[in-house]
C-alpha cells in the first residue's frame, strides 16, 4: 500500500469538505474529506497531463 503526502487545498475553508492531492512518479492522485474524517479511502489517479487539463478548464469557468 502506497502511503501518500497530502496537501489539502488551499481554497479548503475550516470545517469544509476538502480536496488533497498528492503527487509521486506514478502521478497525480486526489481524494477528498468530508469535514472532519481527513482523506477519504478513495483514492482517483491520473497523469500530469489530464491534471493540467482539468486545471485549465476549471480556470476558464
Amino acid at each position: 500500500m502506497t502511503t501518500h503526502a497530502w496537501r489539502k487545498s488551499s481554497y479548503c475553508q475550516e470545517g469544509e469538505a476538502c480536496v488533497h492531492i498528492s503527487t509521486d512518479p506514478d502521478g497525480v492522485h486526489l481524494t477528498d474529506t468530508d469535514s472532519d474524517s481527513g482523506p477519504a479511502r478513495t483514492v482517483v489517479t491520473v497523469t500530469p497531463t489530464a491534471f493540467a487539463a482539468l486545471l485549465g478548464h476549471l480556470k476558464s469557468l
